[in-house]
């Protein structure tokens, strides 16, 4: 599904992780992340990456290996590929997707975030260590992979709306 509208949500959330990761010196590389609302945007601006509190690049790739990481200790089945190839497919890789225009939508859950998952869905799936806003893109991607492997069998599997 194409997101129908963008969703916005403060990035201060974001700007303390870089700086808590990288000191105060990284306030200059930080601040144009300040106000941002596409996710072209939310990638770093500078030629040093901006990095979560794993280590992580706070990108599309960082998001998805920091995903796998928790995933591979609580033992959700899934791939680098077939994240990347659902994620690419639900929201064109931005994290504040949201989708206000399907039957989801019209029954008042949108889907929302990196693989559209709709509330009840996320807070059912919800993987403990991960953040409880459905924007996060490692949460989002998190529950949405456990999601997959309790109803497909993995997030491989899926080759369609799900």
């Amino acid at each position: 599904m194409s997101a129908a509208a963008q969703h916005r949500r403060p990035r201060t959330r974001r700007l303390v992780r870089t700086l808590a990761v990288a000191g105060t010196g990284a306030a200059v590389l930080a601040l144009p992340l300040i106000g941002a609302t596409s996710a072209s945007a939310a990638t770093a601006t500078s030629a040093t990456p901006s990095t979560t509190l794993a280590g992580y690049p706070n990108n599309l790739d960082g998001w998805i290996r920091e995903s796998l990481a928790i995933m591979a200790e609580r033992h959700i089945p899934g791939t680098y590929d077939g994240i990347y190839r659902n994620v690419m497919r639900e929201s064109s890789g931005n994290p504040a997707a949201i989708n206000l225009w399907d039957s989801n939508a019209v029954a008042g859950t949108p889907s929302k975030g990196l693989l559209q998952v709709i509330d009840p869905t996320f807070t059912a799936y919800h993987v403990p260590g991960t953040s409880f806003d459905p924007y996060d893109p490692v949460a989002n991607i998190t529950a949405a992979c456990n999601y997959a492997a309790a109803r497909y069998g993995s997030i491989d599997n899926v080759f369609g709306a799900y």
